[in-house]
C-alpha cells in the first residue's frame, strides 16, 4: 500500500497528541496511584481508538489491509500481555513506588516505540531486498515457540529478569542514589550529579521491551509486509500497555495457559511465513494462507487460552478452599 507522506505525518502526529493528552491528564499534579477504574477507561479508549483506525483503513484501503491491521494489532497486543509479566518483575525488583509506576511505564514505552519504529524501517527495507529473510523469520518464530513451550513445561519462571549490557553499563558509568527522590531521574547531591533508580528502571523497561521486539516484529511481518500497517499495529498495541498493566494486576498470575497460546500463534505465523515464501517461489503444494484465516486463528487462540486459564484458576481456588482446614 502506497501511503503518502502527509498520512504518515498525520498518524504519527495524532498519536503524539493523544500520548501528550494522556500524560497531561494522568500525570498532572501530585503523584498518585493508578486506579482500576481509571485504567479500565483508558484501556477501553485505546482499544476503541485502534478499532476506529481499522475501520478507517477498511474504508480507505480496503478489507485486506484492514484485516492485516487487526491481525497484527491482536498479535502485538497479545504478545504485549506476555511482556507485562516481565514488567511486574522489574517493578518489584527495583521496588518502584506505585505512585510512580505509570510514569516509568510511559517513558519506557515511548523509548520502545521509537526503537521499534527504527526496527520496522530496517526490517521492511531488508525484506524487500532479501526475500530469503522470510525463511529466517519463519524458522526463528518456530524456534521461539518451541522454547516457550519447553520453558513452561520445565517450570521456568517467565519473570526471571537478568540485567542486560546497557543496564549494567549505566550502573557502572553513572553514580546512583540509594533510594528514589520523588519521580526525579537525576539529582544533585553535595554538588555532584547523580542518577536515581527511576532512570535505571526506565531503561530496564525500554530495553527489555526492545528485546521482545525480536519476537513481535518478525511475527507481524509474517502477517503483512506493509510498513504503515506494521508500525500502526505496533503503536496502538504499545499505547495502551501501561493502562493494561494496572487493569490486569494480579490477573496475570492466573493466565497460566497464555504462554501456550502465544507459542501456538508464533508457531502458526512461522509456518505461514515459510509456506508463503515457498508459494512465492513457485512451490505448488505450499498454500498461501489468507489473512482472514490468520485473524481467526489468532483471535480464537487467545480467547480459548484466556478462558481455559480462568477456568483452571477458579477450579484451583475451589480445591484449595475445600482442602483447607475448617475454621471453628
Amino acid at each position: 500500500m502506497s501511503v503518502p507522506l502527509w498520512a504518515w505525518i498525520a498518524v504519527i502526529g495524532g498519536l503524539l497528541v493523544i500520548l501528550a493528552v494522556d500524560l497531561w491528564i494522568v500525570d498532572r499534579g501530585e503523584a498518585r496511584e493508578f486506579s482500576m477504574r481509571q485504567a479500565g477507561y483508558w484501556v477501553t479508549f485505546y482499544i476503541t481508538l485502534a478499532a476506529a483506525f481499522g475501520v478507517v483503513l477498511w474504508m480507505t484501503a480496503g478489507a485486506a489491509k484492514a484485516g492485516e491491521f487487526f491481525a497484527g494489532y491482536i498479535t502485538e497486543y497479545s504478545l504485549s500481555v506476555d511482556n507485562l509479566f516481565i514488567f511486574f518483575i522489574i517493578m518489584s525488583r527495583f521496588a518502584v513506588p506505585k505512585a510512580y509506576q505509570h510514569k516509568v511505564l510511559l517513558i519506557g514505552i515511548l523509548l520502545a516505540l521509537v526503537m521499534r519504529g527504527i526496527f520496522i524501517a530496517l526490517g521492511a527495507a531488508a525484506l524487500e531486498r532479501f526475500s530469503w529473510l522470510f525463511y529466517v523469520f519463519g524458522v526463528f518464530l518456530i524456534y521461539t515457540a518451541v522454547n516457550i513451550v519447553r520453558g513452561h513445561m520445565k517450570g521456568d519462571d517467565e519473570g526471571d529478569f537478568n540485567e542486560n549490557v546497557l543496564l549494567r553499563w549505566v550502573r557502572k558509568a553513572f553514580p546512583t542514589t540509594e533510594g528514589y527522590v520523588g519521580s526525579k531521574i537525576t539529582v544533585k547531591i553535595d554538588g555532584k550529579r547523580m542518577v536515581t533508580p527511576m532512570l535505571i528502571v526506565m531503561i530496564a523497561i525500554g530495553s527489555t521491551d526492545l528485546l521482545f521486539a525480536l519476537d513481535s516484529i518478525p511475527a507481524i511481518f509474517g502477517l503483512t509486509t506493509d510498513p504503515f500497517v506494521v508500525f500502526t499495529a505496533n503503536a496502538f498495541a504499545l499505547m495502551g500497555l501501561r493502562q493494561l498493566y494496572f487493569l490486569l494486576g494480579g490477573l496475570l498470575q492466573r493466565l497460566v495457559y497464555i504462554s501456550y497460546g502465544l507459542a501456538f500463534i508464533l508457531g502458526f505465523i512461522g509456518v505461514k511465513l515459510i509456506s508463503e515464501a515457498l508459494h512465492a517461489s513457485g512451490v505448488s503444494w505450499a498454500p498461501e494462507i489468507p489473512i482472514w484465516l490468520s485473524l481467526t486463528v489468532i483471535g480464537s487462540t487467545m480467547v480459548i487460552t484466556t478462558v481455559a486459564s480462568l477456568v483452571k484458576a477458579r477450579a484451583d481456588a475451589r480445591r484449595s478452599e475445600e482442602s483447607s482446614p475448617t475454621r471453628g
